[in-house]
């Protein structure tokens, strides 16, 4: 199946595919690209950190060598969707990807370091301790010179940074959709206060969400 086929093929059992269908393949394409060009190699560990259904993971398995891509995504159904759609089982037997249900944000499970981290649109939906939870993993299970890419929407006046506690949007535990938003200055704070260093990125938003590249400092 070619890969602008895949989302609709997820979209029409009923599952989501992490936005709107017709974008499966451009989304997953620019994770692919931005992770490239800020220094992903074949070689790297990688942790993408709410998976899904693979939207990126269908780039990253191919070009990864075999034991460096690692998924977390606590809705099973959506990630099953993801292994049965976008990868063979060839695929999965050369490239030898894993994967963790885990929804706690515990990178611990797969009992090794990482050199990059993904959480593409993840802070547009965790609340503020989650991104804590996070920020903690990354401190602790990054190789030296690692990084973590993610993305989020900017808090303004007219649409305030979230205070709660849960996640909002779809989830393993409820379809109900939304997003929450961020302030950079809050992020480099908590980045601050763990000795990391936060970078927004230059190039132009994809759906309104930024990209920032956290390393240790």
């Amino acid at each position: 199946m070619r890969v602008d086929e895949i989302g609709k093929a997820i979209d029409s059992m009923g599952i989501f595919t992490g936005g709107p269908a017709e974008l499966f393949e451009s989304a997953g394409r620019l994770q692919f690209y931005s992770l490239i060009r800020e220094g992903l190699c074949p070689y790297s560990k990688l942790l993408d950190i709410g998976c899904g259904c693979l939207r990126g993971g269908y780039w990253l398995i191919r070009f990864l060598d075999p034991g460096c891509y690692f998924g977390i995504e606590p809705n099973s159904k959506m990630l099953q969707a993801g292994i049965e759609t976008c990868v063979t089982p060839a695929i999965v037997a050369a490239k030898q990807p894993r994967f963790d249900n885990n929804d706690r944000f515990d990178f611990s499970i797969f009992g090794t370091n990482f050199d990059v981290f993904l959480a593409r649109s993840i802070w547009s939906h965790a609340s503020k301790q989650q991104i804590q939870m996070m920020l903690d993993g990354f401190a602790r299970f990054s190789n030296p010179g690692g990084f973590l890419l993610t993305s989020y929407l900017p808090a303004n006046f007219l649409r305030p940074a979230y205070e709660g506690v849960a996640w909002v949007g779809r989830s393993h535990q409820g379809d109900k959709a939304g997003m929450v938003r961020h302030s950079r200055r809050w992020l480099e704070g908590e980045c601050i206060r763990r000795g990391l260093a936060l970078q927004q990125l230059r190039e132009k938003p994809f759906a309104g969400q930024y990209w920032v590249k956290i390393t240790k400092g």
